[in-house]
């Protein structure tokens, strides 16, 4: 008899602990309890469930590097600099490097010869995305300079590096002097000159050597242009 009374008592209370279960259930899901409650009652497989349905990031491909050179303030595109187009995400509208040729065009897939003399790279850039916009829908052209040889100046006589100096900047006789290594021993330095072309005609134009180092007749040191030639005589 006792022992049916121990066993009446234990289904008892079992049946309460599942009725206060039960109603625990019931008052987090009546009430909308705040949701981190709530996260704890999920199953680990609902949790990585959701985290798998998370869109992947995705990021836009990067531009490729472009090998360009600094080029001087007012510069223009002339005979024998070379040149790299990229058109955005068309490498066959694309060219790594292409010279400009002594009539000043060059050639470029797509839109075939073209003349660019005298230009701005950023103007090359509109003109080109005008040519191809039949082509291509939007195009994105970038135009960057990788050598500049149309812009030289040239040195002959008593220098130390005889030959075209590239002007990559505003430069003055004494500066391309000292770009060319500077003057031989057997130079003759009060006897120095600047060869350049004026309306068709040459002029020559002095240079004091030992007089400019010391501050004196400064306006002998000019700035040069492209194509001047400086003479150092022996």
């Amino acid at each position: 008899m006792r022992c049916k009374s121990l066993v009446h008592v234990g289904r008892v209370e079992s049946g309460l602990r599942e009725f206060w279960s039960g109603v625990a259930m019931l008052a987090l899901l009546g009430l909308g309890l705040h949701p981190s409650i709530a996260r704890a009652f999920r199953s680990p497989a609902q949790s990585s469930g959701n985290q798998a349905a998370a869109p992947a990031s995705s990021t836009a491909p990067e531009r490729p590097a472009l090998h360009g050179i600094p080029t001087p303030p007012g510069y223009r595109i002339g005979a024998g600099d070379t040149l790299e187009i990229n058109v955005w995400k068309e490498p066959d509208a694309s060219v790594q490097s292409v010279i400009v040729r002594p009539d000043g065009k060059i050639t470029l897939p797509l839109v075939k010869e073209v003349d660019v003399l005298g230009l701005t790279p950023t103007e090359l850039e509109k003109l080109l995305v005008a040519k191809l916009s039949n082509k291509i829908v939007q195009p994105d052209v970038t135009v960057v300079v990788r050598e500049i040889r149309s812009k030289r100046v040239y040195l002959v006589g008593a220098v130390n590096k005889v030959g075209p100096v590239p002007l990559l900047s505003d430069l003055t006789v004494l500066q391309v002097l000292a770009e060319a290594g500077g003057l031989t021993e057997y130079a003759k330095k009060k006897k120095i000159y600047l060869m350049r072309t004026e309306n068709g005609k040459q002029v020559k134009l002095p240079f004091n050597y030992d007089a400019v180092v010391k501050g004196e007749h400064m306006e002998q040191n000019i700035q040069v242009l492209p194509d001047d030639t400086i003479v150092v005589p022996h």
